[in-house]
């Protein structure tokens, strides 16, 4: 038996970190052993890789240079927790993963989605979310709620993140099966609402 690859997904202020804690507390609740990561980041390298993709005085990076960056933390990440996390058959929570790269690359900056896809499968060395949670909220709202412009992909217009929002309703719209789609409501209900789903999930699988 394998480990369980969860992934959270959602647009700028959706909850997603919140929810993630939330989950692993419960999770380990009932004995479960979890690893919580989160992209790009989670190795020394990845985080290295996040501060020059978030850092506003980074404007000047082209969008596929974006693209190759986030691609490069992935890589690092796969290799260096997801895949022995997997092997030890833990359950891992990520925040974000190729689904992200879809959206914010292909669907708001405009890059071929063909060839995103092709990367992420030569990157990801086959590890696939199990079960992803898709956390949607308006952009306009969520970019409330995250506060503003804090780093340099939230600063990006409005349009950009009503792209993001309309991409990830298509992904979740075209793998119904991986991707629950969650509203973003208080803390509380979203939090039962992706208890349920888990708890319905390990019965299945696991």
């Amino acid at each position: 038996m394998k480990g369980l690859f969860v992934t959270f997904e959602g647009a700028e202020g959706s909850g997603k970190s919140t929810q993630i804690k939330l989950l692993e507390d419960y999770l380990k609740k009932k004995g479960k052993r979890v690893l919580v990561l989160r992209e790009p980041g989670s190795t020394k390298f990845s985080e290295d890789l996040r501060r020059v993709l978030l850092d506003k005085r980074n404007g000047f990076l082209s969008e596929k240079t974006e693209l190759l960056l986030y691609l490069a933390a992935r890589a690092q990440l796969v290799k260096e927790k997801i895949i022995p996390a997997l092997k030890e058959k833990k359950i891992v929570l990520c925040d974000r993963f190729q689904d992200s790269t879809l959206v914010y690359q292909g669907y708001g900056l405009g890059l071929d989605r063909k060839v995103i896809e092709l990367l992420g499968r030569f990157v990801s060395e086959g590890a696939r979310p199990d079960l992803t949670f898709l956390l949607d909220i308006p952009a306009q709202e969520g970019l409330r709620r995250a506060g503003g412009a804090s780093d340099r992909i939230q600063e990006r217009p409005l349009a950009y993140h009503r792209r993001v929002r309309n991409g990830y309703l298509k992904l979740g719209s075209e793998n119904p099966k991986r991707i629950k789609v969650i509203k973003a409501k208080d803390i509380q209900n979203t939090q039962e609402e992706i208890r349920k789903l888990i708890k319905e999930f390990l019965l299945k699988h696991l």
